[in-house]
């Protein structure tokens, strides 16, 4: 969908290029370098028009004020920024946003929306490795841009939100890239009876005029634009104990809390376990945030990791643990795998999904929970997946090459499964257990590649996994099995093939652990 094209231009810009660049900070003074118009693009092999070039983020600042009255939000949000080459323009991801006024250097600038991009042209050139302040005002209507083709999950009271993988910015704008991750601050305004909830720990809260309170938050941890977590609605605030004195925070609707408790209180054992395999909780807090609204059509995905917090459709807590527990550490995992280190692109997805599929698969097993097709061993069913193998590279393609289309396919997920029980058998339970706790390590708070895995985990094993690594993650044929010559993989038959239905969105209902 296109949304309207507007044109502004500051000031300056209508006098000549020579009389604006004497004026203001000397800081930004016309460099004699080369300037250059920003890239609008990063070149995802899955999402090619998301990200922008010419700089790097180094913080957010998001101001939101939401009116129940007209259920709109009015938003200003603050980007520091540090330039990579001199700028004449650059761009955000912005779509279905209604940009009222944007300043750089605290000046007027001129800004053009196009497409899924917010053109900005400032004042004067921007000198590369500046450190520049960004601040755009806009307005959303989150019943316009609603999930699963936005990024705004609308409730009864207020909404959520839900970036994952590319609908960011639909919420503010953003240089919408996972490899681009920065420092978020959050405050969020709501009349009482209402809480506004954010990422990480809550800094302040301020009573305003009108009958508001503002709720200011701080991520302590820089965090990538899709896994930014804004809720406002009637919700209370419960506080558990984790692990080794983690505070463990879950936003549920007020009106639920009790019914839901049995399933929050799984948390701190669910932590516990992970923690004894993967180290520390990577972040400051962790919890649930059962959305207040169980309407079909809210959001296409039954939990759905951000950042220090996990969004769930509240109905699906309300089951037995032997049908939640699983689940509930697949999202969990992705605090490791996908928050803490990020994929580099979105071809790098498995990293996140194989990953939270193994370690809720062994969760389960472990506790003879039987899965969906009703095997009770980790075995059992990487043996059936392997059969599966070359069916599924010929309808999803490989592992670690996919598509907008079958980006949340399962071969993205128990797919990744397979590969990570590949590498397991292949160098054994001890040597892959380092491997992970290296790879975590190196990457912690930034983001990482397939090729980074593959050469962390041939670092660790003291031996070259490369060939091994890339015939499973990009090979058009499943390779043999290491300690299960007896496995075999059944022929394609191109009629079973099933047709995507999609060109993008969550789809995380494929997941293994479910």
């Amino acid at each position: 969908m296109r949304y309207r094209t507007r044109v502004t231009a500051p000031a300056a810009a209508l006098i000549g290029t020579a009389a604006a660049l004497t004026m203001g900070s000397p800081a930004l003074a016309a460099p004699r370098a080369r300037t250059t118009e920003g890239a609008e693009t990063l070149g995802d092999p899955v999402y090619p028009g998301l990200g922008n070039g010419g700089y790097r983020v180094l913080s957010y600042d998001l101001d939101l004020a939401y009116d129940p009255a007209t259920r709109l939000v009015d938003g200003t949000v603050t980007i520091e920024l540090r330039t990579t080459e001199a700028l004449t323009r650059f761009s955000l991801d912005a779509l279905g946003l209604d940009i009222r006024a944007v300043r750089v250097q605290g000046r007027s600038a001129g800004f053009e929306q196009v497409d899924e991009k917010l053109r900005i042209t400032p004042a004067r050139t921007l000198p590369a490795k500046a450190r520049v302040t960004v601040c755009v005002e806009y307005s959303a209507d989150p019943a316009r841009a609603a999930a699963p083709t936005g990024g705004w999950v609308v409730t009864p009271d207020g909404f959520a939100v839900c970036g994952q993988p590319n609908l960011a910015h639909t919420v503010f704008p953003c240089n919408d890239h996972p490899s681009d991750k920065a420092d978020f601050t959050f405050r969020i305004t709501v009349p009482d009876g209402l809480r506004g909830v954010a990422n990480g720990q809550l800094v302040c809260t301020e009573r305003l005029d009108g009958d508001r309170t503002a709720f200011s938050y701080r991520s302590r941890s820089p965090m990538a634009t899709e896994l930014v977590q804004l809720t406002v609605g009637d919700y209370v605030v419960k506080e558990r104990p984790g692990p080794h004195g983690l505070p463990l925070r879950d936003i549920v609707p007020t009106a639920r809390a009790a019914a839901l408790e049995p399933a929050l209180a799984l948390t701190p054992g669910l932590v516990d376990w992970l923690e004894q395999r993967l180290g520390a909780y990577p972040f400051e807090t962790y919890g649930l945030l059962p959305c207040n609204s169980d309407a079909p059509n809210a959001f296409d995905f039954t939990g759905l990791e951000t950042q220090t917090l996990t969004l769930y459709k509240p109905n699906f807590l309300l089951q037995e643990e032997s049908k939640i527990g699983s689940h509930m550490m697949h999202e969990l995992v992705h605090s490791w795998f996908g928050n803490s280190v990020s994929p580099a692109t979105w071809a790098d997805l498995w990293l996140n999904e194989g990953h939270a599929d193994f370690y809720g698969l062994l969760y389960r097993y472990e506790r003879g929970w039987a899965d969906s097709l009703g095997l009770t061993t980790m075995e059992a069913r990487m043996k059936d997946t392997y059969a599966r193998g070359d069916q599924w590279r010929h309808d999803s393609g490989p592992v670690a090459a996919p598509n907008a289309a079958n980006l949340f396919d399962n071969q993205r997920y128990v797919g990744g499964v397979l590969v990570l029980y590949a590498l397991r058998q292949l160098i054994g339970e001890d040597t892959f257990h380092a491997v992970e706790l290296a790879f975590l390590a190196r990457y912690r708070d930034s983001a990482a590649t397939t090729e980074d895995y593959i050469a962390v985990a041939s670092k660790v094993a003291r031996q070259d996994l490369s060939g091994f690594l890339r015939d499973w993650l990009y090979g058009t044929a499943t390779p043999r099995m290491p300690g299960h010559p007896d496995w075999t993989v059944t022929p394609v038959n191109p009629s079973l093939t099933v047709p995507h239905n999609r060109t993008g969105g969550h789809r995380h209902d494929n997941s293994a652990t479910l």
